[in-house]
């Protein structure tokens, strides 16, 4: 993707924050020469070395997977993203020379398909992202509380899919280009529209 050095963030462990945050990932793959491209929620392995392990699964009925084992594939994870408006600039009221934008964070992972049909697998992968995703809740639910019969039907209805990230890139394009006092309006603006993550990011990569 294009990313100029001033929006690029190159630091592992924050890539790796936005993915278990915005755990759903776009995973494209070339099938028969043609993009194909599945929202799969992902969790992540980060290993002592390399960039980390993202493991998924998906339907059985989803045609995708059974033409990428071995195929090399893009995961794309976005993060809190926002329209800019102009008028949030206090370069507007200076010279007007300025037009809208948009905000966002992104990761993007590369790495070579392996499918997984082994049931153990699918049941490790299912619990951990059951655990993930339950585990704030004052009544987590578990796994285990659904029949076990009922359990195995549905892992004998999916299949696993891994990547071992190759490469990663990151961009968090946050108004760091803009003036210190464009920036305070532009997060300011954001917090009025109701959306704080998108105005932490310009605070915290702002610099304000």
């Amino acid at each position: 993707m294009y990313n100029p050095p001033s929006f690029n963030e190159s630091r592992l462990e924050v890539q790796h924050a936005l993915i278990k945050a915005f755990p759903l990932g776009l995973l494209i793959t070339a099938v028969d020469a043609r993009p194909e491209a599945s929202p799969l929620p992902f969790t992540l392995n980060a290993e002592p070395e390399g960039l980390g392990v993202l493991q998924t699964h998906c339907s059985r009925a989803n045609t995708h997977w059974q033409a990428i084992d071995g195929a090399d594939a893009l995961v794309v994870f976005q993060g809190a993203d926002s329209y800019i408006t102009p008028a949030w600039y206090a370069s507007k009221q200076e010279h007007g020379k300025v037009v809208p934008t948009w905000n966002y964070a992104t990761v993007q992972a590369r790495g070579t398909v392996r499918i997984i049909h082994d049931t153990e697998w699918l049941r490790t992968q299912v619990e951990r992202l059951t655990h993930d995703h339950e585990a704030a809740r004052e009544h987590a639910w578990q796994v285990t509380d659904a029949p076990a019969a009922y359990i195995e039907a549905h892992l004998k209805g999916i299949v696993g899919i891994e990547i071992v990230i190759a490469s990663i890139e990151g961009k968090w394009k946050v108004s760091q280009n803009r003036s210190e006092a464009d920036r305070h309006g532009v997060a300011t603006g954001l917090d009025a529209a109701g959306q704080p993550d998108a105005a932490d990011l310009v605070r915290r990569y702002g610099g304000i």
